[in-house]
């Protein structure tokens, strides 16, 4: 990998990471996240081997399923609370679904 590719590819890890831990809404947490998934995938696909395009692809429909499930977890928490903010999770619903997708995101242990 160019040297430069692999430092914008760690910059945006630092950065995605960064929005994500500061962040107090909902969209923006997502933003961090999908960030973060956008900017891993060059680093598992690096060694052009059909075995690491396959994982990187795996990765990738894995994280996107999740996010989805985030979205779906904060419009949902959004529609019972009238709250976008993530320090307002208090529907068992919308409790249930962020921690599936987080933990999806984890790859913990049903997911990975």
């Amino acid at each position: 990998m160019n040297p430069q590719a692999k430092l914008i590819s760690i910059s945006s890890l630092l950065l995605g990471t960064t929005i994500t831990i500061s962040s107090s809404h909902w969209m923006m947490a997502w933003t961090g996240l999908e960030i973060n998934t956008l900017a891993i995938l060059p680093l598992i696909s690096n060694p052009h081997h059909p075995r690491a395009i396959e994982a990187a692809t795996k990765y990738f429909l894995v994280q996107a399923a999740a996010s989805t499930l985030l979205l779906f977890s904060s419009t949902t928490n959004a529609l019972f609370t009238g709250q976008w903010d993530i320090t307002q999770l208090t529907h068992p619903t919308s409790c249930l679904l962020l921690t599936t997708a987080i933990s999806m995101k984890l790859g913990l242990v049903p997911f990975h």
